[in-house]
């Protein structure tokens, strides 16, 4: 996604949002530990997510924007 798409959620979104991706990269990390994840690039575009995400949350702490 792109941060675009994560500032239009409210944060309630937001924050399931990251929880739902915190989740994936769990699943991820488990699948890559065993051997059965085919495309290692999926664990870094959901970190990247999680950090996209982190950001407009943080952004709205601070009142940026």
């Amino acid at each position: 996604m792109k941060v675009a798409e994560f500032r239009e959620m409210s944060n309630e979104e937001l924050n399931e949002k990251v929880y739902l991706l915190k989740e994936e990269l769990f699943n991820l990390r488990r699948k890559k530990a065993v051997g059965q994840l085919e495309h290692g690039e999926e664990v870094r575009r959901v970190r990247k997510d999680i950090a996209r995400a982190k950001l407009v949350q943080r952004e709205r702490e601070l009142g940026v924007k």
